[in-house]
């Protein structure tokens, strides 16, 4: 018989959308506003972690003896940046999202979105894909103090719709976010929207897109 217990959570960026290029563009500009370059390969690094991290740990010398208030201004700046060109260009489900989550809803499996992305950007973008009343709860970057590899987002998001961490499946794409799921005690799909299917092995399951999993896949992971 079926553990009807079961829980999903799911990373935001990289997993029900892919804005890869649109978080890019909007850290150049925020770098060309304050007259500054990105460091090398500094997406790739920085991917999946909190802007309050990344931006006294790559931008020390944008932040001056400003301290705390600047940080929060460059990333909220940042962010609207970013929420300004996802209205302006629009944005689209990952493949597979649409299906997985019509699924889901129909056995009425709870899903929650843990997310490090602030929760303007996932009320924004989630009006816009027309997915609203498919996740039971968010959390996202103002729920938490510490952020991924921590597993804190994902323990809330696991409370939130009252599923225990061990029958919670997290579906990631990011090494921080794969690594914040294992700390979790829970199940992880990764999908290999931003690194390659072989950097993704700490995962218990990996897969090139949604469209290869279904639910019968999820339960077998906590079976």
């Amino acid at each position: 018989m079926i553990n009807r217990s079961l829980g999903v959570i799911f990373d935001w960026d990289g997993v029900i959308i892919d804005s890869h290029d649109q978080h890019e563009q909007s850290w150049k500009k925020l770098a060309d506003e304050n007259n500054k370059e990105l460091p090398n390969n500094f997406f790739k690094e920085t991917f999946g972690m909190r802007n309050e991290f990344i931006i006294p740990n790559y931008f020390a010398d944008w932040i001056g003896d400003e301290g705390e208030d600047k940080i929060k201004n460059l990333a909220d700046r940042k962010e609207e940046i970013y929420r300004r060109i996802i209205i302006d260009s629009g944005i689209n489900p990952l493949p597979g999202v649409n299906k997985l989550l019509e699924s889901l809803k129909d056995k009425n499996i709870p899903c929650s979105i843990g997310s490090s992305t602030p929760k303007k950007n996932i009320e924004t973008v989630i009006e816009l894909i027309g997915l609203s009343n498919h996740f039971n709860a968010i959390t996202a970057a103002e729920d938490v103090s510490k952020g991924k590899p921590d597993p804190e987002v994902f323990l809330k998001a696991a409370e939130k719709i009252n599923i225990d961490p061990d029958n919670c499946i997290v579906i990631e794409d990011a090494h921080v976010g794969i690594d914040a799921g294992l700390a979790a005690n829970m199940n992880v799909v990764a999908v290999a929207t931003t690194h390659q299917i072989d950097q993704l092995n700490k995962a218990h399951l990996a897969v090139e897109s949604l469209e290869q999993i279904d639910i019968e896949d999820l339960y077998n992971l906590i079976s």
